[in-house]
């Protein structure tokens, strides 16, 4: 139960994927401009990255390992984490349209988020056993939305504020998501 808690600490705060390990930035700098959208987002990869993280491992130790075909992971996570967001856009599609419309190209972005084949290659890299994948891999989103949702909240506050010609637009947002990775590396002592 400790080695799992560490894990949770560690991929939600510690090794936050987008703030330390910087995996996922295209999402995190291109939906975070409205809290309601960074959230869908954050959903949208919470439950990708969970369930990858989950069929990942079990394709990997039940398969992959048994057959000595370990060199084709990288291969098998892309199609099942394509898979994986073509379920959630139809489901998107179908259940939430204005969430669906609003995150765009993003959303079929996830299949391509490095995040996301990250987690299942470090769960694989680590020796993660199926319910440690999952934790590592529910956690880490959680880390992704915790961050996205700041971003998004921020980019809100900074919309009415002075900001000087050069910095306005991208300039700003990347010096806020620095100053954000600094700040996340006060959790480093925590593990």
């Amino acid at each position: 139960m400790t080695n799992l808690l560490i894990i949770a600490v560690s991929a939600a705060l510690v090794n936050n994927v987008v703030l330390s390990q910087f995996l996922g930035l295209c999402p995190f700098l291109g939906v975070s401009k409205k809290t309601e959208t960074a959230a869908g987002m954050g959903a949208a990869v919470t439950f990708v990255l969970t369930i990858s993280s989950f069929i990942t491992s079990i394709i990997y130790n039940q398969v992959l390992v048994r057959f000595h075909i370990e060199y084709l992971n990288t291969i098998v996570f892309i199609l099942v984490i394509a898979a994986l967001v073509q379920f959630v856009e139809m489901f998107l599609k179908k259940s939430i349209p204005s969430l669906y419309k609003s995150l765009g190209v993003y959303l079929p972005l996830i299949t391509t988020n490095c995040a996301v084949l990250g987690v299942a290659l470090i769960n694989v890299q680590k020796g993660y056993t199926i319910l440690e994948s999952v934790v590592n891999g529910l956690f880490t989103s959680i880390g992704f939305l915790i961050a996205i949702v700041i971003m998004a909240g921020l980019r809100e506050k900074i919309e009415g504020n002075d900001i000087p010609e050069s910095f306005k637009g991208m300039p700003i947002v990347l010096i806020t998501a620095g100053l954000m990775s600094i700040a996340f590396f006060g959790f480093a002592g925590l593990v």
